[in-house]
């Protein structure tokens, strides 16, 4: 009963976590423009999430695994993640902004780790059951991007704070709910020293992966709704279209029990990072015909809800004990952090100069080079 209670807790907590980017990664731009603020002001406080992501969650994950204390350090960034945003309430000038934003990013950052390694050890590792479990931020991220977007339009941009209050308020109260696992420690990987696994040949080949396959997704975060804008979508379908690969994600990740029982690991991780290739290069040449578009966010339940699911198996295989959140610190920031970083700054960079298609292009190849990564040196003598 004390495991289920914890497993209801964290899906409750991923439900908040990722309904929260459901929020504030559609509309957080929108809100500063409505503020009138300037475009390089936007780009700061638009980017202190995703830069935080590079090295607060190594930071929290190192702090968590020395200490022993990641239930206590989960349940002071909720709380710290809920102040900073209360910035949101009082202040509309950009330095109040800036510093609110970041410090609440900065422990929100730290949450996730934490609970994903608290998760795989709830669940022994077992891949297919954490992606039945990890559905619910799939789930709270549509309807949070839904629901705020038809308050939006009844109330105005200006509730986007309120609404980020609440669900941050949901997020600290789940963070309060998870309990501590007792097994966390008792994996035998725990001897192991911690610089001696970052020195395995896969464990480096397969955060290389991480990070090719997030930087291949930049452009796809930053400039999908723009280039298929400009290529006469309406908003209306453009919402479908994202709406799609959402729900891809949500019924791969409920059928990753079932995958993981009939392919391996590798298997799974090798045909991501090819769909990916292939899917950005749909979208890049493809981008005028419905169907193409259709059957490349069809390929979202691929290249990110099982890449993922199959990451963090890999994570639970390599960083086990009191290494775990460190592990799946590392993971986010190498992903999350510097890949989807890089491939949006890069795709701002190359966008006026080569145009999307060509961009979409270099995506696909950019998951191509994890592909072979991955194959190379990612369990070839399982294969």
């Amino acid at each position: 009963m004390p495991q289920r209670k914890s497993l209801l807790a964290i899906a409750g907590f991923y439900f908040c976590y990722f309904a929260f980017n459901g929020i504030f990664s559609p509309y957080w731009g929108l809100y500063l423009a409505a503020l009138a603020f300037p475009s390089w002001q936007i780009g700061i406080l638009t980017s202190l999430t995703q830069v935080n992501r590079i090295y607060a969650p190594t930071l929290w994950g190192w702090l968590a695994d020395r200490s022993g204390r990641q239930v206590l350090i989960l349940r002071i960034a909720g709380l710290m993640a809920v102040s900073g945003f209360t910035v949101l309430l009082v202040s509309r000038e950009f330095w109040p902004l800036l510093l609110g934003v970041w410090l609440a990013s900065f422990f929100w950052s730290a949450a996730l780790p934490l609970v994903e390694a608290t998760s795989m050890s709830l669940l022994k590792g077992d891949g297919g059951a954490y992606a039945r479990l990890r559905i619910w931020g799939s789930i709270g991220f549509v309807v949070a991007t839904v629901v705020a977007g038809y308050l939006i339009q009844a109330l105005g941009v200006g509730v986007l704070p309120w609404l980020v209050m609440a669900i941050m308020a949901g997020l600290a109260v789940y963070s309060f709910l998870v309990r501590p696992v007792a097994a966390n420690r008792e994996e035998g990987g725990a001897a192991e020293p911690f610089g001696a696994i970052l020195r395995r040949g896969e464990v480096r080949a397969l955060f290389a992966a991480c990070f090719l396959m997030a930087l291949a997704h930049g452009p796809y975060y930053s400039f999908y709704s723009i280039y298929v804008a400009d290529h006469g979508w309406s908003k209306s379908a453009i919402g479908w279209l994202w709406t799609i690969g959402v729900m891809a994600e949500i019924a791969v990740f409920w059928l990753m029990p079932q995958l993981t029982r009939r392919f391996s690991l590798r298997a799974l991780l090798l045909f991501g990072l090819a769909l990916a290739a292939a899917r950005f290069l749909l979208i890049a040449w493809g981008v005028s015909h419905p169907a193409v578009l259709l059957l490349a966010q069809l390929g979202h339940g691929f290249t990110f809800g099982c890449h993922h699911a199959v990451t963090m198996a890999y994570i639970h295989k390599h960083f086990r004990g009191a290494h775990q959140a460190k592990g799946q610190a590392l993971n986010i920031a190498f992903s999350f952090g510097l890949g989807g970083t890089s491939g949006g700054v890069l795709a701002g960079w190359l966008w006026p100069h080569w145009g999307g298609m060509w961009v979409f292009t270099a995506a696909a190849f950019a998951a191509v080079l994890g592909g072979l990564v991955a194959w190379w040196s990612i369990d070839r003598k399982h294969s």
